[in-house]
C-alpha cells in the first residue's frame, strides 16, 4: 500500500513537474524582451516617405495580423537609430524575433545586453600639469574645441569641475541637448557641460519603471561614477581639491579645456545594450569627437556585439572611442571590448599612495592603506582585541568575509575585526563590522588580489593589507589568545616606487577573439584616483553613508579610460586632421615600458615583470604622444577588411557592410596585416611532426614629424624565431608620405608559451615603438 502511495505520489509529482516546464516555455516564448533590429537602410522601398515608416511597417509584418497589433507595434518600439547604428529597439517575443529576422530589409537582431560599470595626481604624473609643459598647455592645445562625449550614470553639474569660467562660445559643430528632467534644467549646461540627455527605456523594458524616489530620471548622477568619469576626461582646475584631507591638491581632467555631454545610460540596476547604442548615435549626430565608454559585458563575436557595432559606425564618422578594459584581472583572457576600432584601456598605479600602518600587540608593524578620517579614532598608545572568524582552512567561510548577518557582537564588540576581501564590496565590510559592535578593521587580501592595495573610504578605522601580511596576521591571531592591535593613518604620501604597476583587478589579455590584435592597447592610470563626486551620496558608495563630499577618491579600469579619453582630446585639439586611428596609434607607439626605477612595469598581482597581454604597448605618455614621429593609419575599409579575414558569413559582414555599402576587397592576406601598432605573429603546426611556415606581415607607417627623416629599425631578439624586417631603414622626404615594410618570423624552436619583445623605428628625435608577441598553436589534437 505504501509502495503504492508513492508511486502514485511520485507519478504525480513526475506530472507537475512536466506541467510547470511546459507553462514556463511557454510563457517564455510568449514573453516580450527587447531586441535590437539593425536594418539595411539603403534598401528602403520608395513607398515609404521615411526609416521610422518602414520599420514600423517590417515590425507589423512579424507581429499577428490583428487590429490590436497593428496599434501596438508602434508602442513596442521604444528607440530608433540612425548614425551610428541603422533600425530600432522594440519588445518582441522570441518568436517574433526570429520571425523578424528572416525578413527582407533586416541585416542582424541583437538580444539586449546588460552591461556593468568598470568601477589629483594623474595630470602632474603624467606630465601634463603647466608649470611642467608651459608650451603644450595651452587653452587650445588642451582641448578647446573638443567635444567628449561620456556614457556613464549622468553628472554633478554644480560641481566646481564643470564651471565655465575663460571658455569660449561652444563650437559650432555641436548639435546637442540638454534635456530636462528631475532636478535638472536646461541652466545646468553651460560652455564646459555642453550637453546632457537620458537614455532608460531598454532599462525600464528589462527591470521595471525607475523609482524617482531612489534615483533622478534625468541627467543628473545620483551614483557619482559619471561625475568622476567625466571631471576625469576634461574636468576645469579646482585648486585645493581633497577627500577628507587626502590627495589635497589641484584637480585637473586630462584636456581641461575640452567640452563634455554627458550620456545616462546608467542606472541601480546595470546598463542596457539598447540604451548604450541609442547613446552613441545620439551621439555622433550630436557631434561628439571623443567616445569616452566605462562600462563593459562578456566577449562575443565581432558581429553579435552591438556595442562593438555602433562604436564602428562611430568611427566610420571620425569618432574616437575608448572603453575599459575590465576589472577582471589578473585572469588570463578576462578582456572586454576588445575590437580593433575600439581603444581597449587598462589601469595602473601612479607615484601617490595613502599609507596606514596596523601596530600589533606582538611588536610588528604590517604596513597597508586607507582612506579614513572620522569622528571614530583608536588611540596608538593602546591595544584593541583582535579577532579573525575564519580558520586555517581553505574553505570559504561568510564569516571571514565579515558577509550581512555573520557578526555576532557578543563575539566582536569592543574589537578589531580581521575581514577577507570577496563576495561583497570592501567597505560593505566594514559596516557590517560597525553595525557589531567592532571598532575596527583590517581587510586582508586573498590570492585573487595578491599584493596589491586599494585605499578606500571606509566608515570606521579600517586599513588593508597584502596577501602575505594577511596570513601572518591570522596565523598571530588564530595561534595566540591574547591577540591585539591598533590602527594608525598616514595621510597622503608621494614619490612612490616602483610606478607605475599594473594594477591586478586590471583585465588581460590575450584577446581569444582574434589572437593577431593584441589587447589591451595601453594602461592608464586607474588606482587611487581623485576626481569630482556627487553629492547625492556618501563617498563610501553606502546608503548609510552620510558624509556628504564634493570629490573622491576610485579604483577601476572606469578611471583609466577618462584618462586616455581626455588626452585624445587633448591630441586632436593639436591635430584637428588625425583620423581616430592616427591617435590610437600616437598614444600606443610613445608609451612607455620602464617605471620610474628604470625597470620593466612590475605586475601587481605577481609582483614580477608584466607582459604585453598586461600592459599591451605601455604607459600613456601624453607629452611624446603630441609628436609621436609616424603613425599607423587605419581607414574604415581596412577595418572592414580585417572582418573579411574573420570566417564571417556574408549576412553577418552585413552588419558592418552595409552602412557604407562595403564589400570584401581582400586586400589583407591574414588579419595579422591589419596595420595595427601592435604586432602579434601566430604559428600554426598542423600536426605533431611538422614544422609550422613562416609568418609574414604587412605595416604602413604615415611620416607626421619633420619632411626629411631618416628612421632604422630595431628589432629584439627571440629564442623560438627569427625576425627580419625589410627594409631596416626608412627614408622619408615629405611630411605625410606613407613608406611600408615587411616583417618575416621564421620558426626555429617551439616555444610552449608566447614571447615578447618589441620593434622600434628610430631617427634620433622620435623613438616609434610597437609590442610583438610570437604565440606557438598547438596541433590538433
Amino acid at each position: 500500500m505504501a509502495k503504492t502511495i508513492m508511486g502514485n505520489m511520485g507519478y504525480f509529482f513526475t506530472n507537475y513537474l512536466l506541467v510547470l516546464t511546459m507553462m514556463f516555455s511557454a510563457n517564455a516564448q510568449f514573453a516580450k524582451k527587447t531586441y535590437l533590429v539593425q536594418m539595411d537602410k539603403p534598401v528602403m522601398p520608395k513607398a515609404f516617405t521615411n526609416h521610422l515608416e518602414w520599420y514600423s511597417s517590417k515590425l507589423k509584418s512579424a507581429l499577428s495580423t490583428s487590429p490590436e497589433a497593428d496599434a501596438d507595434s508602434e508602442k513596442r518600439i521604444i528607440y530608433t537609430y540612425q548614425n551610428a547604428f541603422h533600425g530600432v529597439a522594440a519588445k518582441l517575443t522570441e518568436g517574433e524575433a526570429k520571425k523578424l529576422e528572416a525578413e527582407e530589409g533586416v541585416v542582424a537582431i541583437f538580444p539586449d545586453t546588460k552591461y556593468e560599470l568598470h568601477t589629483t595626481r594623474s595630470p602632474a604624473f603624467l606630465g601634463l600639469q603647466p608649470q611642467k609643459a608651459p608650451n603644450v598647455w595651452s587653452e587650445k592645445l588642451s582641448g578647446r574645441d573638443v567635444i567628449v562625449g561620456v556614457l556613464d550614470t549622468g553628472i554633478w553639474p554644480e560641481s566646481e569641475s564643470f564651471k565655465d569660467i575663460s571658455m569660449g562660445p561652444v563650437p559650432a559643430h555641436w548639435k546637442g541637448a540638454c534635456e530636462i528632467g528631475t532636478g535638472f534644467t536646461k541652466s545646468h549646461c553651460n560652455k564646459k557641460v555642453v550637453g546632457a540627455r537620458v537614455f532608460y527605456h531598454g532599462y525600464e523594458a528589462a527591470i521595471g519603471r525607475i523609482n524617482e524616489q531612489k534615483e533622478y530620471k534625468s541627467p543628473r548622477d545620483q551614483d557619482g561614477h559619471g561625475t568622476h568619469t567625466a571631471a576625469t576626461v576634461g574636468g576645469s582646475p579646482v585648486l585645493g581639491a581633497n577627500l577628507l584631507g587626502y590627495a589635497n591638491g589641484t584637480a585637473r581632467g586630462m584636456a581641461p579645456g575640452a567640452r563634455i555631454a554627458a550620456y545616462k545610460v546608467c542606472w541601480i540596476g546595470g546598463c542596457f545594450s539598447s540604451d548604450i547604442v541609442s547613446a552613441i548615435d545620439k551621439a555622433v549626430a550630436d557631434g561628439v569627437d571623443i567616445l569616452s565608454i566605462s562600462l563593459g559585458g562578456g566577449v562575443s563575436s565581432y558581429y553579435r556585439d552591438s556595442l562593438s557595432v555602433a562604436a564602428f559606425g562611430a568611427m566610420e564618422k571620425g569618432v574616437f572611442v575608448s572603453c575599459s578594459a575590465g576589472n577582471a584581472g589578473p585572469d588570463p583572457a578576462s578582456l572586454t571590448n576588445v575590437s580593433p576600432w575600439i581603444t581597449t584601456v587598462g589601469a595602473s598605479t601612479m607615484d601617490r599612495d595613502f599609507p596606514a600602518e596596523v601596530k600589533l600587540g606582538n611588536g610588528k608593524i604590517v604596513t597597508g592603506v586607507s582612506l579614513y578620517k572620522g569622528q571614530s579614532v583608536l588611540s596608538i598608545e593602546k591595544q584593541y582585541p583582535l579577532v579573525y572568524l575564519g580558520s586555517n582552512s581553505s574553505r570559504v567561510d561568510p564569516r571571514s568575509m565579515c558577509l550581512e548577518g555573520t557578526m555576532d557582537p557578543k563575539v566582536v564588540s569592543g574589537k578589531i575585526v580581521i575581514c577577507d576581501r570577496g563576495l561583497s564590496p570592501r567597505v560593505q565590510k566594514g559596516h557590517v563590522v560597525r553595525s557589531a559592535g567592532g571598532v575596527g578593521m583590517i581587510l586582508t587580501n586573498t590570492e585573487a588580489n595578491g599584493e596589491e592595495l586599494v585605499a578606500d573610504c571606509h566608515l570606521l578605522p579600517a586599513v588593508a593589507i597584502g596577501e602575505k601580511e594577511g596570513k601572518d596576521l591570522k596565523s598571530y591571531v588564530l595561534s595566540s589568545q591574547s591577540a591585539t592591535a591598533t590602527l594608525a593613518f598616514k595621510g597622503t604620501r608621494l614619490g612612490i616606487r616602483p610606478s607605475p604597476v599594473v594594477a591586478a583587478f586590471s583585465s588581460r589579455g590575450p584577446n581569444f577573439l582574434s589572437l593577431e590584435i593584441l589587447k589591451p592597447d595601453l594602461v592608464a592610470p586607474g588606482v587611487n584616483i581623485l576626481a569630482a563626486w556627487s553629492e547625492a551620496i556618501g563617498p563610501s558608495g553606502l546608503k548609510v553613508d552620510n558624509r556628504r563630499e564634493k570629490f573622491n577618491i576610485l579604483s577601476g579600469t572606469s578611471m583609466s579610460c577618462p584618462h586616455v579619453s581626455g588626452v585624445a582630446a587633448f591630441l586632436k585639439a593639436r591635430h584637428p586632421e588625425w583620423s581616430p586611428a592616427a591617435i590610437k596609434s600616437a598614444l600606443m607607439t610613445t608609451a612607455y615600458v620602464l617605471d620610474n626605477t628604470k625597470k620593466t612595469l612590475t605586475d601587481a598581482s605577481t609582483a614580477k615583470p608584466s607582459s604585453p597581454y598586461d600592459h599591451g604597448s605601455g604607459h600613456i605618455d601624453p607629452i611624446r604622444a603630441l609628436d609621436p614621429g609616424l603613425v599607423y593609419d587605419i581607414e574604415p575599409q581596412d577595418y572592414f577588411e580585417f572582418l573579411c579575414t574573420q570566417n564571417l558569413t556574408p549576412t553577418q559582414l552585413q552588419v558592418f557592410a552595409k552602412y557604407s555599402n562595403r564589400s570584401c576587397k581582400h586586400s589583407l592576406a591574414s588579419p595579422g596585416d591589419l596595420n595595427y601598432p601592435a604586432i602579434s605573429s601566430i604559428f600554426t603546426q598542423k600536426t605533431a611532426t611538422s614544422f609550422s611556415r613562416p609568418v609574414i606581415v604587412h605595416r604602413t607607417v604615415t611620416n607626421v614629424g619633420p619632411p626629411d627623416s631618416k628612421y632604422q629599425v630595431v628589432i629584439s631578439p627571440f629564442e623560438g624565431a627569427s625576425v627580419k624586417v625589410e627594409p631596416e631603414t626608412l627614408n622619408f622626404t615629405k611630411e605625410h608620405q606613407k613608406l611600408s615594410y615587411k616583417i618575416t618570423f621564421t620558426p626555429r624552436v617551439r616555444q610552449t608559451s608566447p614571447e615578447f619583445g618589441s620593434l622600434v623605428w628610430k631617427n634620433g628625435l622620435h623613438t616609434v615603438r610597437s609590442p610583438i608577441v610570437i604565440t606557438w598553436l598547438a596541433p590538433p589534437m
